[in-house]
């Protein structure tokens, strides 16, 4: 039997995926995974059974990552599974920059208790007016799970769409439409379009291009078009809030619309800050529970590692027992793991290994006999070896 904890309300749907020999509950002393959406847990320490969390959401900066790498726990998110209700954000942010919706609903609300308030709103709604989408550039920093279908849709509202994306997968790029315009660097969507939508992982790197923090910032700005329009669902730190503000009070931003409100973003004109509503919608919440869900499942009962953020990803379907290892990515550990098992006269059917950064995942499948104890425990101590898990 599987403790699984949850740390906030995970959809009945995505637990419904666990089968029997898991008990959920959110209080457990030891569990064996933990499932969490937004509880902060770098503080919390993690009992010796822990081998997995899974974060029902794309970001997981509420969790120790490189902690969870060190103590052999897997940490998984769910990319994608939220993008149609990102997606679906972004377009109403466009709708709500280009013209005052919110205003006019506001002023509506100050005069309802007028008599005359038909002749009233048809006299002062000029004051509310603003512009279409239609015709307009966009352009699409990240062409992944979300900017991509983005970019899609806004073909078919009469946008003409630029992406820009080095790092686009095969698969990501095989759905983008043709007539997207695919550009080298930000900075040709920068100078062109009318409005500019962020959708990249937050990174920091000495080289310009690669690094994203505050990459919307006072230089940038000042290539843009005057009257830009900027969307940012995907991180806080991708936008200088200084510059952004100055921007706005300069008449150079005509509208700033942020998913992650602050102290500066919530008290700046010019800025529509949206309390983080972009995974929260009952079909997001629902596809990310059953992904997490499932990826626990997973790797708990056949080891195998499918969107991890701290591990790489790998697996193997197995003959014989599976020996999982996880282990630092380091020279001579694999042909160490591979003595120790034909010294004990056993066969070595399959075996898969996989490396991400400083750390490695390697699974070997075993034939011939048993695994006996020593071994496993013999392995255990070779340097460089996290965690050992044997299935079946």
């Amino acid at each position: 039997m599987y403790q699984i904890q949850t740390l906030n309300k995970i959809s009945p749907i995505g637990l419904a995926q666990l089968g029997d020999q898991y008990q959920v509950a959110d209080t457990c002393e030891n569990p064996d995974a933990i499932l969490v959406r937004s509880a902060v847990m770098h503080e919390m320490e993690f009992g010796s059974n822990l081998l997995a969390i899974a974060r029902a959401g794309a970001g997981v900066n509420n969790i120790p990552l490189d902690r969870c790498a060190e103590e052999g726990i897997v940490v998984f998110n769910t990319p994608g599974a939220n993008a149609n209700g990102v997606k679906e954000l972004v377009f109403a942010g466009m709708l709500l920059a280009s013209r005052d919706i919110v205003g006019g609903i506001e002023w509506v609300q100050s005069i309802k208790g007028e008599e005359t308030i038909s002749k009233m709103v048809e006299k002062g709604k000029s004051k509310f007016a603003g512009t279409e989408i239609k015709g307009k550039k966009l352009g699409i920093i990240g062409l992944g799970a979300i900017g991509g279908p983005l970019g899609n849709a806004a073909l078919h509202l009469g946008m003409d769409v630029y992406g820009c994306d080095p790092y686009i997968s095969v698969d990501a790029a095989w759905k983008l439409s043709r007539s997207i315009r695919h550009v080298e660097t930000r900075e040709e969507i920068f100078r062109q379009c009318d409005f500019i939508t962020l959708h990249t992982p937050l990174v920091e790197n000495d080289d310009p291009n690669i690094n994203t923090k505050k990459m919307i910032n006072a230089e940038t700005i000042s290539m843009m078009k005057d009257g830009v329009v900027i969307l940012n669902f995907a991180r806080d730190l991708l936008v200088d809030d200084e510059a952004m503000e100055a921007a706005l009070k300069s008449g150079k931003v005509r509208k700033y619309v942020t998913d992650f409100p602050n102290a500066k973003t919530a008290n700046m004109e010019g800025c529509i800050a949206i309390p983080h509503l972009g995974a929260s919608t009952e079909e997001a919440e629902d596809n990310c529970a059953v992904m997490a869900a499932n990826e626990l499942s997973e790797y708990l009962e056949n080891g195998n590692i499918c969107n991890s953020v701290n591990f790489p990803n790998a697996t193997m379907n197995a003959c014989g027992t599976k020996v999982c290892v996880l282990h630092k990515n380091v020279k001579n550990l694999i042909a160490s793991l591979t003595t120790a098992i034909s010294g004990a006269g056993l066969n070595i059917e399959n075996m898969v290994n996989a490396s991400r950064k400083d750390y490695a995942y390697t699974m070997i499948d075993v034939t011939g006999g048993a695994l006996a104890e020593e071994v496993v425990e013999y392995m255990k101590k070779i340097d460089g070896v996290i965690r050992i898990r044997v299935i079946g």
